[in-house]
């Protein structure tokens, strides 16, 4: 087993032992000294910022020309925590998502509810026009790895929700493991080294198994609400494994886009396996929403 792989696990298990003593303690009447609770919670803490600077340190070494594929989606979408404005996108580098991008669909004009200060606390995902969108294969790729069974939970979309996420749900989520971070998801192998990984798929949507080949443009799922996600959105990266606890990220560009950043909307004119022999129009280019 890789030495990665072992901390990761290890660190996990501390995590599950002081979740334990610190909800005994507030429900139980257990009485211990403080110290084994913190003890036990300095070595994750001590393997996820070494992991990551080691991960950082190596991508400075390696450094990787972009990958490009072609987009996950049609339609309008807009980008968010988006490695064209910071790298690690999303503030880590754990879980191979150095330059994972998240987008979700942005029709005109924008319908999505509004985030709210206290009420409603959640909303359905129906209202969200991501919801239940067909989500794509980016080259021709053998699929590798597939989690369908997580449910869609309902949208973190208040300062109560986020928070109740962040400081609670999300906590039980890193010390459970990365399948209830991304929650349901599929990995293909594009070769070469290079795994594709898309997270938040909805419950019940994937339309492959593992050993299926795909085709650039194939359905593979539909966009979700699965693990940590706020409101139904796709997760996208590239990483150099399959394993999302030893993957490190490996920077993307879609064909005919780039990279959109923050902010910025784009309409991928995605090719199909049934309109393979119809020439490619020239996707979009992305634009900026004030």
């Amino acid at each position: 087993m890789p030495v990665r792989k072992l901390a990761m696990i290890l660190a996990r298990c501390c995590f599950l032992v002081v979740l334990v003593i610190v909800l005994g303690m507030i429900f139980a009447d257990l009485r211990l000294p403080p110290w084994p609770a913190a003890g036990l919670a300095v070595f994750p803490i001590v393997t996820f910022v070494t992991l990551g600077r080691l991960t950082s340190a190596a991508l400075k070494r390696t450094a990787r020309t972009p990958v490009e594929v072609a987009a996950p989606v049609s339609g309008r979408w807009l980008a968010h925590n988006s490695p064209a404005d910071k790298v690690p996108s999303h503030g880590l580098h754990g879980y191979g998502q150095t330059y994972a991008i998240d987008i979700l669909v942005a029709p005109d004009p924008d319908t999505r509810p509004p985030f709210a200060m206290l009420w409603p606390l959640a909303r359905g995902n129906s209202r969200y026009p991501a919801f239940g969108a067909p989500v794509l294969a980016v080259a021709d790729a053998t699929v590798v790895h597939v989690l369908d069974g997580r449910r869609d939970h309902l949208t973190r979309t208040s300062f109560p929700a986020l928070a109740w996420m962040m400081l609670i749900e999300g906590m039980v989520r890193e010390a459970t493991g990365p399948s209830w971070i991304v929650g349901n998801h599929v990995i293909l192998d594009l070769g070469d080294g290079t795994y594709a990984a898309y997270a938040h798929l909805k419950q019940g949507s994937v339309t492959v198994a593992v050993g299926d080949t795909v085709r650039t443009g194939q359905r593979i799922a539909d966009c979700g609400n699965t693990g940590n996600s706020t409101e139904p959105h796709l997760h996208f990266q590239l990483m150099d494994g399959p394993d999302l606890d030893t993957a490190r990220g490996i920077p993307f560009t879609w064909r005919g886009i780039g990279v959109p950043a923050n902010g910025e909307s784009f309409t991928p004119e995605q090719s199909t396996p049934e309109a393979e022999s119809t020439p490619e129009k020239e996707a979009a280019p992305a634009e900026r929403l004030d």
